[in-house]
């Protein structure tokens, strides 16, 4: 049986952002964030973005600035993958 994991994302009034469950933090710029979650891809995107504090450990990520998009996407890396075949 495969264990289900579960993620919460709360935003705050577009400016502070807390996530649970993220597996790794990949790249961040200040106009975006790039996570990995349970294996899916999740992009941040917004202006003056900053990593406030993430636990690899714990799963627990947070960040701010002014937020404008999260995206997402699929399996970490299937892309890539597809593109080579």
């Amino acid at each position: 049986m495969q264990e289900v994991k579960h993620s919460v994302l709360t935003l705050e009034q577009q400016e502070k952002l807390t996530l649970t469950g993220v597996s790794s933090v990949d790249s961040f710029s200040d106009s975006a964030i790039s996570l990995t979650v349970n294996g899916k891809r999740l992009l941040i995107g917004g202006s003056r973005l900053k990593v406030l504090a993430f636990s690899e450990g714990s799963g627990n990520f947070a960040a701010s600035g002014e937020i404008v998009s999260i995206k997402f996407g699929g399996a970490k890396g299937s892309a890539l993958k597809r593109l080579f075949r």
